[in-house]
């Protein structure tokens, strides 16, 4: 009965819940994704280039007290065996394919690829991988013509992936004014880690990617700040390891929320998140969407 007071609409898409796996965490192969989807409103699948990509060499993950720190390098099998690969996906939550490319007309040809998404998320903010990812994402005009030239290859919504490491909300208009359907915030930080008894870096790539919940106050000023200024829908991202993240995230403004270094400590999250979330909704008696940008009044 309380389940349905959890139920959003994203852009179109019918979602049970308002949690989403975050790209990179678990999303490589169609069963993990399936399996997922049981309780998730939507997954997202790793992010995939238009030829195979090899990545780094490990180590490419690590943990601190308070999340982890990635340089995977956006390892890809490359668009015909990632499609391949996503076509056996039988989950009953959409399915949203994450892209990357170097140029505005390759991530364009990429959605031709994927007629199983029900959405794209552009990544504009992986902040470890070179000519990808952040090269395109710190730049308003580039953002804006990535996002333009894919709005026009496809019919399917439109996220943008933002990062923290640059000026989010003017990323976020560029984004919004060339065709966005929602943004996506917030990417990873960049950090490092050093073997102190090595004395060096630990990732074989120096730095990476920060995630986990020392960064959720980063990411909630991001949707706050976005929240003011754009009028998309902003999916929140960075740092949710409670229903009580989730419920901060969606009162500063975000429609739905990404969840993915919390998988590393258990993959039964989304059951036990929904669980909580549904004690909440019993409490308040009200809709989840109905608390989106509540802070804000």
């Amino acid at each position: 009965m309380y389940e349905r007071l959890l139920r959003i609409e994203l852009c179109g898409m019918k979602m049970k819940n308002p949690m989403m796996l975050a790209s990179g965490i678990l999303g490589s192969y169609a069963s993990s994704l399936t399996r997922l989807s049981e309780h998730a409103g939507a997954v997202v699948a790793k992010s995939v280039g238009m030829e195979e990509r090899e990545g780094y060499a490990n180590p490419t993950v690590i943990n601190y007290s308070h999340g982890l720190i990635n340089a995977v390098g956006l390892a890809s099998p490359g668009a015909v065996k990632f499609a391949e690969e996503l076509s056996k996906y039988e989950g009953d939550a959409p399915l949203i394919v994450s892209l990357f490319a170097s140029e505005p007309q390759e991530f364009a040809a990429l959605t031709s690829y994927f007629p199983m998404a029900s959405a794209f998320e552009l990544n504009l903010s992986c902040p470890h991988a070179e000519k990808v990812g952040l090269a395109i994402g710190s730049d308003p005009e580039l953002v804006y013509e990535v996002v333009r030239e894919v709005a026009k290859s496809t019919q399917k919504p439109v996220f943008a992936k933002l990062s923290p490491n640059v000026d989010v909300v003017e990323i976020g208009k560029a984004a919004e004014e060339a065709g966005a359907d929602a943004v996506v915030a917030i990417n990873t930080l960049k950090g490092m880690k050093i073997d102190i008894v090595a004395r060096k870096p630990i990732l074989s790539n120096v730095s990476g990617g920060v995630s986990g919940e020392a960064m959720k106050p980063i990411a909630v000023k991001a949707v706050w700040d976005l929240y003011e200024e754009l009028s998309i829908p902003i999916i929140g991202a960075g740092g949710v390891t409670s229903w009580k993240d989730i419920v901060e995230f969606m009162m500063a403004g975000a429609t739905a929320v990404q969840i993915g270094s919390a998988f590393y400590y258990s993959n039964r999250y989304f059951y036990s998140l929904k669980e909580s979330l549904i004690a909440y909704v019993r409490w308040t008696g009200e809709r989840l969407e109905d608390i989106v940008g509540a802070a804000h009044s």
